[in-house]
């Protein structure tokens, strides 16, 4: 009898370029099904037009492959507050999208993902890709950079859930 496979939508949220990543895992493998990158360039820059064009695309994403859960990467604070309430919108768009698909999805802080794949918590995006490489045995490109932190979110999301640990540091979005 075949084992059950789990299959997890990774976002990395932007405004100008929104990361994915779409994986079936189980206890013995990790399979990339699909990697890539959503670019906003040509809607222009009204911000509600954006947003709605992420919410269609995550939505777009979830009808093609079908995933039971996702994982997306929580904005974090720089120095910029505009900055981080953009990613705040396109994250909490991509969110809403998954849960009206009625998606299971939690959202995990940038330096736990980078952890969760590195084992250092401040890794740089090179070395996130770098060590996705490693683990998947593929090779991505410097342009794909937003697609593997999505792809990392997955991951961290699959090391999580399946190792009994119960999402920890996870928000899920599930039980709302």
């Amino acid at each position: 009898m075949e084992e059950q496979k789990t299959r997890i939508l990774g976002i990395d949220p932007g405004t100008n370029v929104l990361g994915f990543a779409i994986i079936d895992a189980d206890k013995k493998n990790i399979r990339v099904i699909e990697i890539g990158v959503v670019t906003f360039a040509h809607v222009g820059d009204e911000q509600t037009v954006k947003l709605r064009y992420i919410f269609e695309q995550v939505q777009d994403l979830i009808r093609q492959y079908q995933p039971t859960q996702m994982a997306i990467e929580q904005p974090f604070f720089g120095k910029n507050a505009q900055s981080m309430l953009k990613l705040g919108r396109a994250q909490g768009v991509a969110i809403a999208a998954g849960m009206v698909n009625n998606l299971a999805t939690s959202e995990y802080l940038p330096k736990k993902i980078k952890s969760a794949v590195t084992g250092n918590g401040n890794a740089s995006k090179a070395q996130v890709a770098g060590m996705l490489e490693n683990i998947l045995k593929m090779k991505f490109s410097e342009k794909y950079f937003d697609a593997t932190d999505a792809l990392a979110a997955a991951l961290c999301h699959w090391y999580q859930s399946s190792s009994g640990g119960a999402l920890k540091g996870a928000k899920s979005y599930t039980g709302w």
